[in-house]
C-alpha cells in the first residue's frame, strides 16, 4: 500500500476539474478487490494453454480495435474512452506475454539450446510488438523485448543465440528509425543525446522535471507546495512525471523511501519465483519483475535526465487506471500462486499476502 498512498497524497493537490485523486482512488479500489479475488483462486488452470493462449489473442484483437476504434491521446492511438475514464490494451496485452512465455519456456527448457524454440518464441512478442508500434508506442514496446529478452535468459537461452539476436534488434531499430518512429519520437532520443539542445521544445518536459527533483533537496518543500507541479511548469505531473513531483515535495529522504518500497516488492516476488511449485510460476514470477523493473527504472530515468522520455507510467504510482489493474492483477496471481508454491515455504504466504505495493 505505501506505494499506491505515495501517489494519492502526490495528486490531492492537483484537483481541479480533473479530480486526478477520486479517479485515481477508485481505480485503486477496483483493483485492490480484483487482486484480492485472484489471490483466493487457484491458478494453476494457467498451466492448461487453451486458456492462455485464448487471452492472449483477446488481448492481440483488442490491440488490433484500438488501432481501428481507439481515441488518440499524446499522439498515440493506444486508448479506449468510455465518457470520463479511458482503458490501454497494451497493459493487459503485456501480462499475456509473460504467461505465454513463461508456458512455453517452462515446457522446453531442455530445448532451449535449439534456435527453433527462441524463434518461435519471440513471436509471441513480434506480434503485439508490431501492433503496438502501429499505436505508435515506442516505450510499451520496449517493455515488451525485454519481457520476453529476460525471461529467455532465465530459460536458459544461449550466447550465440544473444548475439544473434541483438544483431537482429539492432538493425530492427535501425528500421524503425528511417520508417516507423514519428519525428517527435526522432526529437526526444536526440534531445536525450543533447539534453539542452531545445528545453524550450522537445526537451522542456525533461528539463522541468530535473528542475524538479532537485528543487526537492534532502526533505522537500512539503506536500502541496511543489511548485514545478502545483503552478504547471511541469507537464504531466500526475501520469509520466509523477516521481518528479513527488521528489519536489518529499525530497532525496522520500525518494529514497521509495525506492526501498520498490525493491521490497521486486524481492518478495523473486522470493515467490524461487519457491515456484513447476517452472512455469517461477518464470511468470521473473517476467513480471521483469516488466514492474522496466517500468520503474525508464520512468525514474526519464523523470532524472538519464534516459529519454517515452511515456512509461511509474508502476502502482503514475494516475491511469490500465496499468495499475494490470500490475494489480499480476500481483493477484503471484499470490494466487503463493498458495501451492513448495510446502516448506507456504507458512509465508499469510505474511506477505498483505504487504504488495
Amino acid at each position: 500500500m505505501p506505494i499506491f498512498l505515495a501517489g494519492l497524497v502526490t495528486m490531492t493537490g492537483f484537483g481541479g476539474s480533473q479530480n486526478f485523486f477520486s479517479r485515481q482512488l477508485l481505480w485503486i479500489v477496483v483493483s485492490i478487490v480484483i487482486m484480492f479475488t485472484i489471490a483466493s483462486l487457484d491458478v494453476r488452470f494457467l498451466r492448461d494453454s487453451r486458456y492462455v493462449v485464448l487471452g492472449y489473442v483477446g488481448s492481440l484483437v483488442l490491440l488490433v480495435l484500438v488501432l481501428v476504434a481507439g481515441s488518440t491521446i499524446k499522439g498515440s492511438q493506444s486508448w479506449f474512452t468510455f465518457g470520463s475514464f479511458s482503458f490501454q490494451p497494451t497493459d493487459i496485452m503485456k501480462l499475456f506475454v509473460i504467461l505465454m512465455c513463461a508456458k512455453y519456456f517452462s515446457r522446453r527448457h531442455i530445448e532451449i539450446a535449439r534456435i527453433k524454440h527462441v524463434a518461435i518464441s519471440a513471436l509471441y512478442a513480434v506480434v503485439p510488438i508490431g501492433l503496438i508500434m502501429l499505436q505508435p508506442d515506442f516505450g510499451s514496446a520496449m517493455v515488451v523485448v525485454s519481457i520476453w529478452f529476460g525471461v529467455a535468459i532465465v530459460a536458459g537461452i544461449k550466447k550465440r543465440h544473444l548475439l544473434v539476436l541483438g544483431g537482429i534488434g539492432l538493425c530492427t531499430f535501425l528500421v524503425a528509425w528511417f520508417f516507423l518512429f514519428k519525428p517527435y519520437q526522432k526529437a526526444r532520443i536526440m534531445t536525450f543525446i543533447h539534453p539542452t539542445s531545445d528545453i524550450r521544445g522537445t526537451g522542456y518536459n525533461a528539463y522541468q522535471s530535473v528542475i524538479a527533483v532537485g528543487s526537492g533537496g534532502v526533505i522537500g518543500r512539503g506536500v502541496g507546495y511543489g511548485t514545478q507541479s502545483r503552478l504547471n511548469f511541469l507537464p504531466e505531473y500526475e501520469t509520466d512525471f509523477v516521481f518528479a513531483a513527488f521528489s519536489e515535495e518529499w525530497g532525496f529522504l522520500g525518494a529514497l523511501i521509495l525506492f526501498v518500497c520498490f525493491c521490497v516488492v521486486f524481492w518478495r516476488i523473486m522470493l515467490h519465483a524461487m519457491r515456484g511449485a513447476t517452472n512455469f510460476e517461477t518464470l511468470f514470477c521473473v517476467g513480471f519483475v521483469i516488466m514492474l523493473s522496466v517500468h520503474s527504472i525508464v520512468n525514474i530515468g526519464m523523470n532524472i535526465g538519464l534516459l529519454p522520455v517515452t511515456g512509461i507510467p511509474l508502476p502502482f504510482m503514475s494516475y491511469g487506471g490500465s496499468h495499475i489493474l494490470a500490475e494489480s492483477i499480476g500481483v493477484g496471481i503471484v499470490l494466487a500462486m503463493a498458495r501451492y508454491e513448495r510446502a516448506s515455504h507456504a507458512e509465508d504466504f499469510g505474511r506477505e499476502f498483505y504487504s504488495y505495493a
